[in-house]
């Protein structure tokens, strides 16, 4: 890890270094993730729905296309976030640390439920301003655009919203202190949580929604929703923002008792 922090990020050539690295780690990952998504849960569980993407007409191929290039955008933009980051955590302004001996093991898991916390309290109130109408128009509109949606969906964003988005593990870390590893773990979870919630199909068996634990996590035909009706199920992770603020779809539980078959 010293020798991670080495370099001297300050200086332009080496922070345009590390961002290309993380460019092409966080776009390829994205693409890997998708496709292996696609594959595993449309090829090998779910035969009967491959001609979802086989069949797919020129305007949803064409669509697919506009998910990759906002994609990549958007990974760019994660990449600066994430450079910097790494920057602010060599200058010595974050709390990241490296060593489990600094803090009880247990903190390692309450930290990251409190990161978990408040980026879920972070995204429902920013994606509820982003459906106001002239703020819709302007940056949000281009994730709707994709009212069909795939798990190549998950990272096509307006570059503001990207920037929107980007912002929140770096902020976090200014005061929150989470080891190296917590920070990747959420990495990797908003990418594999973002994949499941926008591919249209919904992998979790009838009785989830009815679990102690899986009533409060947000799936497939939860997220599908608000990209067709909008005005319901802004959460990120978790539903328990929608419930308390009354915002979660009336149709939801129809909608999931339709969409599941046990796995």
């Amino acid at each position: 890890m010293e020798a991670f922090l080495a370099p001297d990020y300050l200086r332009p050539e080496n922070f345009l270094k590390l961002t290309i690295v993380l460019f092409f780690i966080i776009f390829i990952r994205y693409l890997l993730v998708s496709g292996l998504y696609h594959y595993i849960f449309f090829t090998l569980f779910r035969k009967k729905l491959r001609q979802r993407i086989i069949n797919a007409s020129p305007k949803q191929k064409k669509q697919l296309k506009k998910e990759i290039y906002w994609s990549a955008i958007t990974s760019l933009i994660f990449a600066v976030s994430g450079t910097g980051m790494v920057l602010l955590w060599q200058r010595g302004y974050t709390q990241i640390y490296t060593d489990f001996s600094a803090y009880p093991m247990w903190y390692t898991f309450v930290g990251v439920g409190v990161a978990l916390f408040i980026h879920e309290t972070y995204y429902y109130w920013i994606h509820r301003w982003m459906h106001r109408p002239k703020i819709f128009r302007r940056i949000h509109k281009v994730h709707h655009e994709s009212t069909k949606t795939s798990s190549l969906t998950s990272f096509s964003f307006h570059p503001i919203e990207s920037v929107l988005q980007a912002i929140v593990v770096p902020v976090i870390v200014l005061f929150l202190p989470l080891h190296i590893y917590a920070i990747l773990f959420l990495l990797m979870l908003m990418t594999f949580s973002g994949t499941i919630n926008h591919a249209g199909v919904e992998i979790y068996p009838k009785s989830f929604q009815r679990h102690w634990l899986g009533k409060w996590l947000i799936g497939a035909t939860h997220h599908d929703l608000h990209h067709k009706q909008f005005r319901f199920n802004f959460g990120l992770y978790f539903t328990f923002w929608d419930k308390w603020m009354h915002t979660e779809s009336p149709d939801f539980e129809e909608k999931f008792e339709e969409k599941t078959n046990p796995l």
